[in-house]
Order: C-alpha cells, then sequence, then structure tokens
C-alpha cells in the first residue's frame, strides 16, 4: 500500500507587527474604500480627495496629515490617532470614531451627520464645533452623534 501525505500551507494570518505603512506619501485622489487598513500608518500623508469609503481603519495611524475632501463614510477609526490632521471639507457621516484621538484635527465645513465620537480625545473647542452641526445615528453603533460628544441642549 503507497500512501501520499500532502502538506498544504495555510494562509499567514495578519501580521500586526508590520502594518501597511503609507508615511509621508502622496495619496492624493486615491481610492482605499473598503479595505482593510487596521493598524496602517498615514501620518504625514496627503490624502486629499482620497476614498476611505467603508474602510477598516481601526487603530491606524494618520498623524499630521492632510485629509482635506477625504470620504470617510462609514469608516471604522476607532482607536486610530488622528490627531494634527487637516479634514477640512470631509466626509466623516457615519464613521465610527470612537477612542480615536483627535487633538488638534481641523474640522471646517466636515459633515458629521451619524458619526460616533464615544471616548474620542477631543478639546472643548472642538467639541463646541463639532455639536454646532452634530445631527445623526450612526448606523453601525445606535449611538447618537450629539450624545457621543456629550453636547449640551
Amino acid at each position: 500500500m503507497i500512501v501520499f501525505c500532502l502538506n498544504w500551507a495555510t494562509p499567514a494570518l495578519a501580521d500586526w507587527t508590520h502594518p501597511l505603512s503609507f508615511s509621508n506619501a502622496q495619496l492624493t485622489k486615491r481610492d482605499f474604500s473598503g479595505q482593510s487598513l487596521q493598524a496602517a500608518e498615514f501620518s504625514n500623508a496627503n490624502m486629499e480627495l482620497t476614498n476611505f469609503a467603508g474602510a477598516d481603519l481601526r487603530g491606524a495611524v494618520m498623524s499630521a496629515s492632510t485629509m482635506t475632501q477625504a470620504n470617510l463614510h462609514q469608516a471604522d477609526l476607532s482607536n486610530a490617532l488622528v490627531d494634527q490632521v487637516n479634514l477640512t471639507g470631509a466626509d466623516l457621516s457615519d464613521a465610527n470614531l470612537t477612542e480615536a484621538l483627535l487633538l488638534g484635527a481641523v474640522f471646517t465645513n466636515v459633515d458629521i451627520k451619524g458619526a460616533d465620537f464615544s471616548d474620542a480625545i477631543l478639546d472643548k473647542v472642538q467639541i463646541k464645533e463639532l455639536c454646532a452641526k452634530a445631527s445623526g445615528v450612526n448606523s453601525q453603533t445606535g449611538v447618537e452623534t450629539r450624545d457621543s460628544l456629550g453636547c449640551q441642549l
């Protein structure tokens, strides 16, 4: 009797010790929509008009980047570092920003309808600015935007 033993290699699990790095990159108008980019590094990158709609950006590092007019609709930015980022004109509607670090981020003319900022780190000036335009309920978490920001009536 002849016995054949085949050893099929199994695909490796994601290696989070070496996340994707796009730091200092020119990513204008790139399409990352729907992609899994957990813990990816985008610090000091130019991401103007970049599409991250529905992307998984949990734990991503976007510090000191330009994200003007970026599409982050329904993106998961929970636990992400989005400090010192210019988000002017960005679409953050229905995004999950729970526990994200957002200090120094610029939110001029952003769409935050349905965004969840629960336990995000923001300063009082940012909270006041965001509360002035906060509305909606996040479709994933069920949390009202105004409640997640701690807006006063």
